[in-house]
């Protein structure tokens, strides 16, 4: 059984950091391209960043992450993970890991696996 499971998310200030962990099981994320995605209300559902399978190399929607986010992999501990820095209000939503397809700078879709997602709320 397939399990994604995101920690780390929480209530920060404006321009503080977080850093959301998806460990995963039943699946080896190295054999997987990882995105993260988020989904505020009113907004639907964004794409945040990808990492991909073949190169580790790494890919973010601008438009959403103005150069603020890096998304990495731990291959030893079967987790990806996202550093949000200088956080803004308009990063309020729940976020969520999932595996995806076709990650690179053109963009991905997503996969088969979700997480249950990690809500972040930036708020003074």
């Amino acid at each position: 059984q397939v399990q994604l499971v995101e920690s780390g998310g929480g209530l920060v200030q404006p321009g503080g950091s977080l850093r959301l962990s998806c460990a995963a099981s039943g699946i080896t994320l190295d054999n997987y391209d990882m995105g993260w995605f988020r989904l505020a209300p009113g907004r639907g559902r964004e794409e945040v960043s990808c990492i991909s399978s073949s190169d580790g190399s790494t890919h973010y929607l601008d438009s959403v992450v103005k150069h603020r986010f890096s998304m990495s992999r731990d291959s030893a501990k079967n987790t990806v993970y996202l550093q949000m820095n200088r956080l803004e209000p308009d990063d309020t939503a729940d976020y969520y890991c999932a595996t995806v397809y076709h990650c690179s700078r053109l963009g991905w879709s997503e996969g088969s696996y979700w997480g249950q997602g990690t809500r972040v709320t930036v708020s003074s």
